[in-house]
């Protein structure tokens, strides 16, 4: 069975990166039927999902993000595309995430 690994650097904190996780759960959810459950911990969550041929985990820390997925035989085939789709996603919540921050004071 293929598998994806994503590995994603981020600078939001728990808190926040719960906040991106939950949504990217949610989308998940939506978008491909998947189920989602949500495991909260002191120091980092898990969100684990599956659906017929798909089974994984978001690893959620406060400064980065770990995605394992393995894909039964039919969707192996799709791997790149599915893994592109995710990247894409992944990353367009973290980006949304950190435009939430606000501009740095400049001095004059």
């Amino acid at each position: 069975m293929p598998d994806i690994k994503i590995h994603r650097k981020h600078t939001l904190g728990l808190a926040k990166a719960r906040k991106v996780a939950w949504a990217w759960a949610e989308d998940v959810e939506k978008k491909f039927d998947m189920e989602c459950t949500v495991i909260e911990g002191d120091f980092s969550d898990t969100v684990q999902f599956t659906r017929a041929g798909v089974n994984g985990q978001l690893i959620v820390a406060a400064d980065h993000f770990d995605l394992n997925a393995k894909l039964g035989l039919l969707l192996g085939a799709f791997a790149r595309t599915i893994e592109a789709e995710i990247e894409k996603n992944l990353d367009g919540l973290l980006g949304k995430a950190g435009a939430d921050k606000k501009p740095a004071a400049r001095k004059k």
